[in-house]
């Protein structure tokens, strides 16, 4: 990132320039496309059609988006602390964990309206003390972050195979999975929610965690940019030095940052494990958690940056897997690398265009009626 001031405004920052990013990665996708011998332009067609062309596209594009929203916000607020929390995925798993042990517990015994926050409840405070300990690590030992939070996917994905062959499986069955829950414990889809108004839409799995998503897109703007303990975090991320000469404290706002980033991709959980998969299960956030990473830097750390690099994952995710069906010379494995392409392009290259479209903006801003172009900090 560049040290200097940005004279780029916001807007250009979190939208032109991811978007050239993604057509630059869509491009040379093309041309890997074209060299296979398919056509690139009839790829993306039926890509975009798959993804967005019906309702049941845009409820499974959506419905992969929720868990990379959750992930991307998660990966955001640990940056914004100058902490890069690549632990999403062991986060999530334990999220779900803690989403599912309530479920199991009191799903008998409950109804839903108090039974669904409390499980919610339940997978933030299990994301956020997973988190919490490499953020102790960071804050009071030393311990670097990115080491500790890779160490913790795996203690977790361990623990969740314990848990599952040995403590929940299901009496009499031999996969790795829980009972499942009462209907009382599962969160309706969306497709339920609009039968209520007596619209129908096709069923998919898009549950109510979309909506929770939204909420916390706009609960994570206003705590990371509208409250003093954002401002805070900036500022640590920022200049930990400086943070300590204005009277903050950075092994505290590491706690706060990394324990609100653990709560947020515990939310995984809520989304797949109540609202799909309806038990306990392995392997139930899919790597959600590195594509956050993605996703948080596509969208340049902000909430609205994040929905909509989310929505361009979901539709990856969905229109893909109609685009392998279609054309059976394009492999789940050609869409794993059009995925890797446009991360590429979104991280490592993210601030190649950057250059000359601060130069072309600054040049068309100084010469519209009025003078001088304006700067951005």
């Amino acid at each position: 990132m560049s040290s200097r001031p940005s004279q780029l405004p916001h807007w250009i920052e979190i939208g032109v320039l991811p978007i050239l990013n993604i057509l630059m990665a869509l491009a040379v996708a093309g041309l890997i496309l074209w060299v296979i011998g398919a056509n690139p332009f009839s790829a993306v067609a039926i890509l975009i059609d798959g993804a967005f062309g019906s309702g049941y596209g845009w409820g499974y594009t959506l419905y992969y988006a929720t868990s990379f929203i959750f992930t991307g916000l998660a990966v955001a607020v640990a940056f914004h602390a100058g902490l890069f929390n690549i632990g999403g995925e062991g986060q999530a798993v334990i999220g779900g964990l803690g989403a599912g042990l309530v479920a199991l517990a009191f799903d008998h015994h409950l109804p839903s309206v108090v039974l669904l926050p409390l499980a919610i409840a339940a997978s933030a405070v299990f994301g956020a003390a997973w988190a919490m300990v490499p953020g102790y690590l960071q804050a009071y030992r030393g311990s670097h972050i990115v080491i500790t939070t890779i160490m913790f996917n795996f203690l977790a994905a361990a623990l969740m195979v314990y848990l599952l062959v040995d403590v929940f499986r299901d009496p009499g069955q031999m996969s790795t999975q829980s009972r499942t829950f009462e209907e009382s414990a599962t969160l309706p889809e969306i497709a339920r929610l609009f039968g209520w108004f007596g619209i129908t839409i096709p069923s998919t799995p898009l549950n109510l965690s979309f909506i929770w998503a939204l909420i916390c897109c706009v609960l994570v703007e206003m705590f990371i940019w509208r409250s003093r303990l954002g401002y805070e975090l900036r500022a640590t991320g920022l200049s930990p030095r400086a943070a300590i000469y204005a009277g903050i404290k950075p092994a505290r706002i590491v706690l706060i940052a990394m324990a609100v980033s653990g709560a947020l991709a515990g939310f995984v959980g809520v989304n797949e494990i109540l609202g799909v998969q309806h038990r306990l299960l392995l392997e139930f956030v899919a790597g959600a958690g590195f594509t956050g990473i993605a996703v948080a830097l596509m969208g340049r750390n902000h909430p609205f940056g994040i929905v909509l690099a989310s929505i361009l994952f979901g539709a990856l995710y969905q229109g893909g897997a109609e685009l392998a069906f279609e054309i059976p010379t394009i492999t789940r494995e050609m869409i794993i690398t059009i995925q890797g392409l446009i991360i590429l392009f979104s991280g490592a290259l993210a601030y190649m265009n950057r250059p000359w479209v601060e130069r072309l903006y600054l040049y068309l801003a100084s010469n519209r009626p009025g003078g001088e172009a304006p700067t951005h900090g």
